[in-house]
């Protein structure tokens, strides 16, 4: 990548980083705000109950954390994040929070946790891909991973992610008495059996899609030699010889 064209990508990741982290910070006043006066009228008024507001305080205040993970990691390991999957990561916090929580996005369109899991899934995928085939390519490994293994690797990685996001789900629902698992419909009627791990399967079950999809784009990738995954090992090694 040019220096005029690395420059373009840093302002633009700068951008959406500050972006996203002010769309996190702005409504936490509110949303406590509401908290503390809360009545029948700000219900009948939004279409929300309580629990929806401290989901919105939760995921607000995890999204100032999460947004910060790809920087602890890289100054942690010394592995610099290709800006590219960072600005995707960026823009998934941002549609999953703001847009999904904040602006009830996962009301108004049925269908945007599937984009988002869809989303997140493939772009595990990747990191899971990228680290393990970084791993395989360093001379300090002595490690000579085949594609087939790189690739399961990423799709086991990209599910385990998938995995701790649905614990956490859970957990947030038992302790905060939320409704991010859907055990609950919108009437406040809680569903049983079947009916209430669907949402929970369903997540998994497009988290693999998502993985799956990621996985084989990047073993055609490292089979043939071209492609984003090959693409992305070469530029790493340029900015760390040592992994040659």
């Amino acid at each position: 990548m040019s220096r005029h064209r690395r420059t373009r990508a840093e302002k633009l990741s700068r951008f959406v980083y500050v972006f996203t982290l002010t769309s996190f910070i702005l409504p936490i006043a509110f949303i406590i705000y509401c908290l503390c006066i809360w009545n029948e009228n700000i219900a009948a008024a939004t279409g929300r109950v309580y629990a929806d507001y401290v989901l919105m305080l939760l995921q607000c205040l995890l999204g100032i954390v999460t947004i910060h993970v790809p920087m602890l990691f890289s100054r942690q390991f010394k592995v610099e994040l290709p800006t590219a999957l960072y600005v995707m990561y960026i823009v998934f916090l941002y549609a999953a929070i703001f847009l999904g929580e904040v602006r009830s996005y996962y009301y108004k369109i049925p269908s945007w946790d599937n984009i988002l899991h869809t989303f997140s899934s493939i772009m595990t995928g990747c990191l899971g891909f990228m680290l393990v085939a970084l791993l395989n390519r360093s001379e300090r490994t002595k490690l000579n991973l085949s594609p087939f293994f790189v690739a399961m690797f990423a799709f086991c990685f990209s599910l385990t992610v998938g995995t701790v996001w649905e614990i956490y789900e859970f957990l947030s629902d038992a302790i905060l008495k939320t409704n991010m698992q859907k055990f609950m419909t919108a009437e406040g009627v809680i569903l049983s059996g079947h009916e209430a791990i669907v949402d929970t399967m369903h997540d998994f079950m497009i988290d693999a899609l998502g993985a799956l999809i990621a996985s084989i784009a990047g073993y055609f990738s490292l089979r043939s030699g071209k492609g984003w995954a090959s693409d992305l090992i070469a530029t790493y090694s340029q900015k760390h010889p040592e992994t040659k």
